[in-house]
């Protein structure tokens, strides 16, 4: 009998979000269990909806939506993404050429990816990482090399670490900014730094900025793409978060800075567009009222007595009180990726530790070494549910590392 299996391309191809720990989940619903899902960032699961006007102006355009548009997306909403990306300081020769609209950044990150990779060139990225761009990387061909982001620097990028990192296979740098899992906002300085790397050693900067608009007020979010015209950057954002219309698969990357010597990579992006025809075209009549408005149902959200704001002190605060638990406080997004003392549990394994967690207190999380972390010592949490859900939470994890020790 012939055996059909997968693509050695996925050898080295993973995403734990939605892996084994998920299907156990899966399964102990099936048997009747109420699991807490705290592996995945998707607001409308807990209740935060999209603003009226993005969902009127979808459904008012929905008839002109029914043909295909432009493979890079139709024209007001990529007019509209200029406009807000000439007002932060992309550039002034910024064109609407250098926009494209995509079936969320996922989409985008992949295609990035497949047109500027050869096989065992090389792409830094952070540790801990989106896994997304890891996977994108390998299935590319390319080697992904990861650079250490350091938990006792609020999570900053180790400029030392990705300097001993580059060689001459390395094409780009990856960076996420606001950080998924860790919450990180990263300073203006670090960036700097960061953008120095890039134009001494020719490397393109990938910027996933996907969590701009959820910064908390202690912090503030820069785009690097602001900061340099020397070299080629590429800024990933959308509107899956920020306008909680995750379903919508709307977002877009901008290419701006240094572009003359990327036209053979540019000319690969057009290809890779024109071969999918286009992106889903009602999610793209959001665009325009999104980056229009001032969305004040998210600055409520992030600001002091806000949901999110609470939240997040909540969930750091209460974490921090377990014995062998620690946190670094999210300036941004709404993850928080909790450090756990190995030596007290004896973890050897993060994916049976969260696998554990499931079995026994009926929590859905994701282990560190799903995010490219290295040692068996974090996991994230999404700290979206309301307090009353965060409570609960919390006192099952403290109930299960009380006597915890892992076999």
């Amino acid at each position: 009998m012939k055996i059909f299996n997968k693509s050695k391309k996925l050898d080295n191809v993973c995403y734990d979000i939605r892996g084994p720990v998920l299907e156990e989940a899966n399964k102990l619903e099936q048997e009747g269990y109420n699991i807490i899902k705290l592996n995945i960032g998707n607001p409308y699961y807990f209740g935060l909806e999209a603003p009226d006007i993005v969902i009127h102006d979808v459904i008012f355009n929905i008839k002109k939506a029914q043909g295909y548009s432009d493979s890079k997306g139709i024209f007001l909403a990529r007019n509209a993404i200029l406009l807000d990306a000439k007002k932060k300081g992309f550039g002034d020769d910024l064109t609407i050429d250098d926009i494209y609209i995509g079936n969320g950044v996922s989409e985008l990150i992949v295609m990035s990816m497949q047109g500027l990779l050869d096989n065992d060139d090389e792409i830094l990225i952070p540790s801990p990482d989106y896994p997304l761009w890891t996977a994108a990387v390998n299935l590319a061909g390319g080697n992904a090399v990861h650079y250490i982001c350091d938990e006792q620097s609020d999570w900053y990028p180790d400029i030392n670490d990705i300097k001993k990192k580059i060689n001459s296979k390395t094409k780009g740098i990856v960076i996420i900014n606001p950080n998924n899992p860790t919450g990180a906002v990263y300073s203006k300085e670090i960036l700097e730094e960061i953008v120095k790397i890039a134009v001494e050693n020719q490397l393109i900067i990938f910027s996933d900025e996907i969590y701009e608009k959820i910064v908390y007020p202690e912090t503030t979010h820069y785009n690097i793409a602001s900061l340099t015209n020397e070299t080629l950057v590429i800024t990933f954002n959308g509107l899956s978060k920020s306008h909680r219309i995750a379903g919508f698969r709307v977002g877009w990357m901008i290419l701006s800075g240094n572009k003359k010597n990327a036209q053979g990579y540019i000319e690969g992006l057009n290809i890779l567009s024109s071969m999918r025809l286009c992106s889903n075209v009602p999610a793209q009549y959001s665009i325009m009222s999104a980056l229009g408005i001032e969305e004040k149902g998210l600055i409520k959200m992030i600001n002091p007595g806000g949901k999110l704001y609470e939240q997040r002190n909540y969930i750091f605060d209460k974490l921090n009180d377990i014995p062998g638990i620690t946190c670094v406080k999210p300036k941004g997004a709404f993850y928080i990726f909790p450090k756990v003392d190995i030596k007290k549990f004896n973890i050897s394994n993060d994916e049976k530790l969260v696998l554990d967690i499931l079995q026994q207190e009926k929590i859905l999380l994701v282990h560190g070494k799903g995010f490219n972390w290295k040692t068996p010592d974090h996991f994230r949490i999404v700290f979206l549910p309301p307090i009353d859900v965060l409570q609960e939470v919390v006192t099952r994890l403290a109930n299960f590392f009380k006597n915890y020790k892992q076999e």
